[in-house]
Formats: structure tokens, sequence, C-alpha cells
């Protein structure tokens, strides 16, 4: 079980998926990556096509996480009601925040979902207890609120991991653009915060990267999980290279 995985810290590599074409994430899923996650906060996708894809996954026995539209109870109960193994979710900026994404992921007496899991139950526990152990509550740090607030967000309860959204974080520390290399080392000091933050509390740090090569650069340095690119990014790539090839 991801959840499982991921808790213990075990390096676990996951894809980034912004389109809607269910058979491509069943190609995808068969690579071996530990898990894919759909972006429903800035990828083409509805919800239609967030059931499909995770349709698509289960076919492969491959785990699926959401990324949310936002920290709101409706967006994470209607990603997990459709069989999500856990949710991302964006612009978390506080204890306060983090403490709602938990309450939003979890049944009563723990928290506040609504019992209806739908779809979920065909992959789940059905009883509540069992199903809070299975599924994954993870918000980002992707602003200065977030980092400064990081170690307080880390340390609430319920709260399985960190996931830093680096162009976000790069432009609320200031920077002129995603990548803009002015801000290389405020932004791996921000890095770090976040890791000790996690160790702290015993928590685990994972972080989007643009590359494998990236990736494996980011669990040397402590990460113990990664997202890396994205199908529309990997296609765009593919299409460009073979197009220069065939050009000669």
């Amino acid at each position: 079980m991801l959840a499982d995985q991921l808790r213990s810290g075990a390096r676990t590599i996951g894809y980034w998926v912004l389109s809607d074409n269910p058979q491509a994430v069943e190609r995808v899923a068969g690579v071996g990556y530990d898990y894919v996650c759909f972006d429903a906060q800035h990828g083409l996708l509805d919800y239609r096509a967030l059931l499909n894809g995770l349709t698509a996954l289960d076919a492969r026995g491959t785990a699926g996480l959401v990324r949310v539209q936002d920290n709101q109870q409706f967006w994470i109960g209607q990603a997990l009601d459709a069989g999500a193994a856990g949710v991302i979710i964006p612009m978390v900026n506080s204890a306060d925040d983090a403490r709602a994404a938990v309450a939003a992921c979890r049944y009563p007496p723990t928290g506040r979902r609504s019992m209806g899991p739908v779809r979920a139950e065909l992959r789940f526990p059905a009883r509540p207890a069992e199903a809070d152990a299975a599924v994954l509550c993870l918000p980002m740090i992707e602003t200065a609120e977030g980092l400064e607030a990081v170690e307080e967000i880390a340390a609430v309860p319920g709260v399985d991991g960190l996931y830093i959204g680096p162009s976000d974080l790069r432009l609320g520390l200031g920077g002129a653009a995603p990548d803009d290399p002015a801000y290389d080392d405020v932004f791996d000091r921000a890095l770090e915060r976040v890791r000790a933050a996690c160790a702290s509390a015993g928590i685990i740090a994972g972080i989007h990267t643009p590359s494998g090569a990236v990736a494996s650069r980011r669990f040397a340095e402590g990460f113990t999980w990664c997202s890396v690119a994205s199908d529309l990014t990997h296609l765009e790539e593919a299409a460009r290279s073979h197009l220069g090839d065939a050009r000669g």
C-alpha cells in the first residue's frame, strides 16, 4: 500500500499527469513508477477525467494521488471517494490550514470527511478508522507564509508529509521566475528548512522535480519521495527530439 511505503520513508518515485488520457496513464503505470499523481489544480482534468485515470491505474495495480483544486472539504472528499490513495493540498500557509486539510481527509470523530466512499470502498477498508489509516494527507509548502509556518504545519497530527511546489516557492521567496538562478541559495535554504521540519515531526518530505536527474539529486539531499516532470512535458520533448532527428 502506498501509504505504508511513503510513511516508512522508503524511496518513492511518482509521475505527474496533466491531461485527460486514461490510455496513456495505463501505459505510464506499466513503466514502474510507485504512483501517478493527477493534477486537478493546474491540469486539464475534471472529475470524470480523475475517475477514468484512477480506474486506468487500477488496471495496472498502481496507486494514484490527486493534487486537489483547493484546500476545501468538497475537493478533498471527492478525490478520496474516487479512489485516490491520498491528496496533495495546495497553498497550505498555516497550522490552521493544515488542520483543515487533515479534517477533510479523516472521518469522524477524528475529522469531518463525509461517509460515501462509492468507488473508494473497492480499494480501501470500509471501516472509518482503517480507511483513515490507508489514505495520505500531504499539504504543500509553496509560499513564504507556508515556509515561515513550516514547523507548526509539520507538527499537526494527521499530516503524513509535506510536498514542496518549487516554482511557486521560488516566486514566493522573491524570484523573478520559477527558475530564477539569483535565488538558488535562498531556495536551497528553504528546502533544507522543510526537510528539517519534516524530520523533527517524523513525517516525510517530498518535492516536485522537472526530470529524473533532478529527482535523483533531491533523493541524495534527503527527500524521500519525488514526482517527476509531467506527461505533457515529456510528449513535447519526445516530439521535438524526433522532429530534430528526422530533419537531420
